[in-house]
């Protein structure tokens, strides 16, 4: 069952992407950010550290909120462990793939606490012709928006989405259905791996909940400062 939104302050509608080798470097960052940040992104990178459930315990202990961004994908029985394993842990997002109806219904069942499960539609660094190179000869909008009202009827939290397709999303699966954009740009296109991105005001008019920001402050001169900005334009888009 649909959980509803996460319930997020203002300063919590932006999640730092923690994607670092291991433990030293994730808290690094944490103490270099300081009170700009309230929100974290664990990934891949992180997991293959062995840190991973270290990192994630240290973040809740400084009372941030987690995201464990791991995509799962598998059959419905796994992936219903997973989930269920995962809730007792103190996490406020969680990806899973959203191709499986059935896998979806198997992990929304499984879901025994507030963590808010995310259904991975396209990729940001996807466009349509690596779409075309899996069969799927459509536009990334339309699969999308498919995929969104598929989670949303097997009881599924949200998506994370690009910007480019909160609009639609919203429109189609109303209030009370969670989106989460990645490849977030403020200064536009980076010439990096993300094809389908938008700036952070844009996000948030098109109806995002929240947004994954990683290089554009990782990379900035002050990352702090770049951190702040932002959360001041999320304020301002948010007022």
């Amino acid at each position: 069952m649909n959980r509803g939104p996460l319930p997020l302050r203002p300063d919590e509608r932006l999640i730092f992407a923690l994607d670092v080798p291991g433990r030293a470097e994730a808290l690094q960052w944490v103490e270099r950010l300081g009170d700009a940040v309230s929100f974290y992104k664990i990934g891949m990178e992180l997991l293959a550290s062995g840190e991973y459930f270290d990192v994630l315990e240290e973040l809740a202990k400084r009372d941030k909120r987690v995201f464990v961004d791991l995509k799962f994908f598998d059959i419905p029985a796994t992936i219903a462990g997973v989930v269920r394993r995962l809730s007792q842990w103190p996490v406020s997002y969680c990806t899973i793939h959203g191709w499986h109806p059935a896998m979806m219904e198997a992990a929304a069942a499984a879901n025994g606490s507030d963590m808010r499960l995310l259904a991975v539609t396209v990729l940001t660094s996807m466009g349509r012709p690596d779409l075309a190179q899996m069969g799927i000869d459509r536009e990334p909008v339309d699969v999308v928006v498919e995929r969104a009202l598929a989670a949303q009827r097997a009881g599924i939290d949200g998506v994370i989405a690009s910007g480019q397709e909160a609009a639609p999303i919203r429109a189609a699966t109303g209030a009370g259905f969670s989106i989460v954009c990645p490849g977030i740009r403020p200064g536009g296109p980076a010439g990096d791996d993300q094809q389908r991105t938008v700036g952070v005001a844009q996000a948030f008019a098109d109806g995002a909940d929240a947004i994954v920001v990683g290089r554009p402050i990782r990379l900035a001169p002050d990352p702090r400062a770049a951190a702040l900005a932002m959360q001041q334009e999320i304020a301002t888009a948010s007022s």
